[in-house]
């Protein structure tokens, strides 16, 4: 057994316990496997920024060749923070699903706003670029407005895991924190923070993180997730039991609470992390070292000579000829003239050789631009990423570099988005198994109904119902069984659309529904690079010109045949979907494809008219309004001669009841009673008022039978053939 493989056949460390020995084992052994890397990592982090070996005075000549190589890395690599995206993963998936992923995105996006994904995006990248792997931890937070969503870095040191080939293997993760004794009262209890042991925070190598600062003891708690036991634990070094044990408190489809790492480069059949930096460290060294040679010749590149000490005059002016440092001409008095030689300084003064060390200079100057260029090599840093071009190259040749450039370094990018990606889809899964209908609707801002309205809907569309049915209007239409059953009809259909209404019990349920989300949502990212604002200036137009190619070719046939419409949908569909904004246009499109659908089935019902069809239809609207007339006057008729003859009906029972009464005849005619001139008034009031009745419904008829036009989208005008009155 090696000294990181976990003692699963030792019976005395069984995890089903309250012993913490196997736990605090299996975090001892893999602190021992990445030993090694800690250490290397610990000496590339002073290698990249150590301000007291850089600020000290006889500290040596270096190149800074990894730290310029690290910042034109980081921002290639990754430069702006990701913006989740949600959308259906079907196309034909109606408006529930795409009003779940405009909720869930929504909440997505405030919440990455509010933890400040970009920070932590960096502090992984960098980890990636310098180390070689980098890790962020999600986690549920207690909050006043409910459970909130966050996401924490965690430091190469404070996260461990169970030695494997590949993350598929791994059983466990864990991550180490330091808390004071208040936060372990709070989290475990008294007992256990009277008993846990309080230290200094120490590295991955047990020494003080922070050296020259003495803060708080704290004590140092590792929460570990098993996946193979299923079991989340609490351990502390130093204490036998462990601190807690419980199933996971979140439901998550990877089980661990964090994604797989950012890595670079591994090893082979393992999960160490290798980092850049050693795959041209001896070129660094080189480097540095000849900059150093070169230092120390610049020292000696100065100019010495010699002269003649007998000739005090000629001295003391060659002295001050050397010592003079200012630009302008000057002339300096010679006494003893003839002692330069015949006028010539050379054939007096004797100088140092100092050509050699120029050349020698100049041949290790060459020699370290040879190897730089080595480390653009295998660093894979093309010139025109540093900014540096050669005016007489052709743009081709510099985009070809340029893409060399980003072919060397689109696995680090792809990297960071697949590491953005698992953590906005860890992110949506604590999200949408704990948070409430409030909170989202609170984060969301979407003005969605709930259950309890639609319920209130239906009751009171109930009521209304039953309210017209005790009305006047109401029974009249009960004696009708087929206007009944058609208003029944027309009843339930708005119940249906009522309780069909997407409302937020609805959305969160489907979110929340496990098995199905997966299924249904498709969870991403927008691009963590730096867009070129060319392409995206040349992608926009071909998207445009893509879309309003295919509209102008589509439209027209959607207007001619409507059946064709969910045809139509889908072909824009396809035709957008290789770009990132036709994916948000999903819905917009069905919208614009149902629109044209319904304005070309009204312009089918409503053919243009010519003018004989429309001189026609008047004459038709003519006879009808006079028919109308002629059956309104005989209706008034026939309502007089009935109304007439129930009056005549009474007045004959009154007269019977009144002879029965007073046989003799000499009583008084019962006052009650109308005389033949009221009746005769009544009458005509009745009538008067029938007719008015009369010409109000001749005047809605003639509006409802007038001819209309229709402008379609196409530019067409269509006119509505007149209503024909029955």
């Amino acid at each position: 057994m090696t000294d990181y493989e976990t003692k699963d056949g030792d019976e005395t460390a069984s995890p089903g316990d309250r012993n913490a020995k196997y736990w605090l084992d299996c975090i001892s052994d893999a602190q021992k496997f990445f030993a090694f890397w800690n250490e290397k990592s610990d000496s590339i982090d002073k290698l990249y920024a150590d301000l007291k070996r850089m600020a000290a005075i006889n500290a040596d000549r270096e190149y800074k060749m990894f730290w310029a190589n690290l910042e034109v890395l980081k921002p290639a690599m990754y430069s702006r923070a990701p913006v989740p995206v949600v959308v259906p993963r079907w196309t034909d998936q109606k408006e529930l699903p795409r009003k779940a992923s405009e909720m869930l995105e929504r909440a997505l996006i405030l919440n990455f706003e509010e933890i400040d994904i970009d920070t932590i995006m960096l502090q992984v990248r960098d980890d990636l670029a310098a180390v070689g792997r980098g890790i962020a931890w999600v986690r549920l937070e207690e909050a006043d407005g409910g459970d909130r969503n966050v996401i924490d870095h965690l430091d190469r040191a404070d996260f461990l895991h169970e030695p494997a080939r590949k993350w598929a293997e791994v059983g466990w993760v864990a991550k180490r924190a330091w808390l004071t004794r208040e936060q372990v009262r709070a989290r475990f209890g008294d007992e256990i923070a009277q008993s846990i042991k309080l230290k200094k925070p120490k590295d991955a190598k047990g020494e003080v993180q922070i050296p020259d600062y003495k803060g708080e003891s704290k004590a140092e708690v590792w929460e570990i997730w098993s996946k193979m036991r299923g079991l989340v634990v609490w351990v502390s070094p130093g204490v036998e039991e462990v601190l807690d044990a419980r199933d996971p408190y979140l439901k998550l489809d990877k089980f661990f609470p964090c994604p797989k790492p950012a890595y670079a480069t591994v090893e082979r059949r393992s999960l160490v992390p290798v980092p850049d930096f050693y795959y041209y460290r001896d070129q660094l060294e080189e480097i540095n070292e000849l900059t150093a040679r070169i230092s120390s010749l610049a020292e000696a590149l100065k100019l010495k000579g010699f002269y003649p000490s007998g000739a005090g005059d000629l001295a003391e002016a060659i002295e001050a000829a050397l010592k003079d440092t200012s630009n302008n001409a000057r002339l300096i008095p010679v006494a003893n003239y003839q002692n330069l030689g015949g006028a010539s300084l050379r054939d007096s003064v004797v100088w140092l050789p100092i050509v050699e060390v120029a050349n020698t200079i100049t041949s290790l100057v060459a020699l370290r631009r040879q190897l730089i260029d080595d480390v653009y090599q295998i660093s894979g840093i093309s010139d025109i990423m540093r900014g540096a071009t050669d005016p007489e190259e052709t743009l081709g040749a510099q985009r070809l570099k340029s893409q060399y450039g980003s072919i060397r370094i689109r696995d680090r990018q792809s990297e960071l988005v697949r590491f953005a990606r698992d953590l906005t889809r860890i992110s949506a899964e604590i999200m949408a198994e704990n948070y409430t209908p409030r909170q989202f609707a609170d984060v969301a801002q979407m003005d969605l109904p709930t259950e309890a309205d639609i319920a209130g809907r239906v009751k009171a569309l109930g009521q209304q119902a039953l309210a017209y049915l005790e009305s006047p209007e109401g029974q009249e239409l009960q004696q009708n069984p087929e206007a009944l059953t058609k208003a029944k009809a027309q009843m339930n259909g708005q119940i249906q659309q009522l309780q069909a209404t997407v409302t937020m019990e609805k959305i969160v349920d489907l979110l929340r529904e496990q098995r199905i989300r997966p299924f249904v949502l498709e969870i991403e990212t927008d691009s963590t690079i730096q867009p070129d604002e060319n392409a995206e200036k040349a992608s926009r137009t071909e998207f445009l010109g893509a879309l309003s190619g295919a509209m102008q070719q589509l439209v027209p046939l959607v207007a001619q045949q409507p059946a064709t419409a969910p045809f139509a949908a889908e072909t824009l569909k396809f035709a957008v979907a290789p770009f990132r904004a036709g994916r948000a246009l999903a819905g917009a499109i069905e919208q614009f494809a149902e629109t044209v659908k319904n304005q070309a089935l009204q312009a089918q019902q409503s053919p243009q008219s010519s003018p004989e069809q429309i001189k026609a239809q008047q004459e038709d609207k003519k006879l009808a309004l006079d028919k109308q007339k002629h059956d309104d006057e005989i209706a008034v008729r026939r309502q007089e001669i009935a109304h007439r003859q129930r009056l005549e009906a009474r007045q004959a029972r009154a007269d019977a009841e009144l002879a029965q009464v007073d046989p003799t005849g000499e009583s008084e005619p019962a006052q009650a009673l109308p005389s033949a001139y009221s009746q005769q008034e009544m009458l005509e009031q009745l009538a008067a008022g029938q007719l008015q009745i009369a010409g109000a419904i001749g005047q809605l008829a003639q509006a409802i039978a007038a001819p209309k036009s229709v402008t379609t989208p196409d530019g067409r005008i269509y006119t509505t053939a007149p209503a024909r009155m029955n």
